[in-house]
């Protein structure tokens, strides 16, 4: 053998067994080979992803995976298994970026900061940022936040809400949302900051919903809530998108399919009904993706 030849063999080996030097797989490329979905989710974001009583993971988010694991199955003509892992916020997008897993579907909001990371597909929900206080609590305004205990996940676009609107706001970190309903409860914080719709979510079904209440009436923030992919995936976001197209436009058409799984959450007996005005407002801004991309699934 040559030293020419020798030299390129050892380049080629070298570059197959470096890691990050060898062209990666590709999401779909991943799943076609593994037939496994893997997705990140949480474990406490009510009604979007959480763990029911039978300690399964269920959700509107978790819906969504599903809908899109379907699309998979068409597009690759095999079984595709949905495997779910429970994720805290701030390992979110490490996982993605590490490719521990394939996309993450929870209560996520789109920020430019993340974007850097991570790509968004359509948003499929809207929320943004309140407080959870005590019934006779007079916080509220912005102004009312200084020197206030302030309860927050780390690495949420609440924490960055809060800071924007009160950076005299004191920050108290915690581990996941129920250790902030007990420390709100045990008056070790004035007020749990979180998604709205998580916040009235956790009123509704909380045995002492009269000791407490969501402020202010107009969000700090207001976010859409989408899925997170790995970057350099196109092929793999144009499937979660066409899926989510599939089903706004199969919502918007009254498809019993598509309108049972957003009623299943939302409806009249869903798990937080919307008044009439919220269901329009998700109806009109589902049109709004529908017409901006019309020739989607032509």
């Amino acid at each position: 053998m040559s030293k020419k030849i020798a030299i390129a063999a050892l380049s080629l080996l070298l570059t197959a067994a470096l890691p990050g030097v060898a062209r990666a797989e590709t999401v779909i490329q991943k799943v076609k080979r593994t037939g496994i979905l893997t997705a990140g989710t949480s474990k406490d974001a009510f009604p979007f992803a959480y763990k029911n009583k039978q300690g399964e993971l269920t959700g509107y988010s978790v819906d969504m995976l599903k809908l899109i694991q379907q699309q998979l199955e068409k597009e690759l003509g095999k079984k595709i298994q949905l495997q779910l892992v429970t994720l805290p916020p701030a390992g979110r997008i490490p996982n993605i970026v590490n490719r521990k897993v394939d996309i993450v579907c929870d209560a996520s909001s789109f920020t430019w900061e993340r974007n850097k990371n991570v790509d968004f597909s359509f948003s499929y929900g809207a929320t943004g940022t309140n407080l959870l206080v005590k019934k006779a609590s007079k916080l509220g305004s912005a102004k009312s936040l200084i020197g206030k205990k302030i309860g927050v996940l780390a690495k949420t676009t609440n924490e960055k809400a809060i800071k924007q609107a009160q950076p005299q706001a004191k920050l108290v970190y915690l581990k996941d949302r129920w250790q902030g309903y007990t420390a709100l409860r045990q008056g070790k914080i004035d007020a749990f900051a979180d998604d709205g719709i998580l916040l009235e979510a956790w009123l509704g079904r909380s045995k002492n919903y009269n000791q407490f209440k969501v402020v202010p009436d107009r969000p700090l923030s207001r976010e859409g809530i989408a899925c997170m992919v790995p970057e350099n995936n196109s092929d793999f976001l144009d499937t979660v998108n066409y899926t989510f197209y599939g089903f706004m436009q199969g919502f918007v058409n009254n498809e019993s399919k598509y309108v049972t799984i957003f009623d299943r959450w939302f409806g009249p007996r869903g798990a937080i009904p919307l008044n009439r005005d919220l269901r329009e407002l998700a109806v009109e801004t589902m049109r709004i993706v529908i017409d901006s991309h019309q020739d989607v699934r032509q």
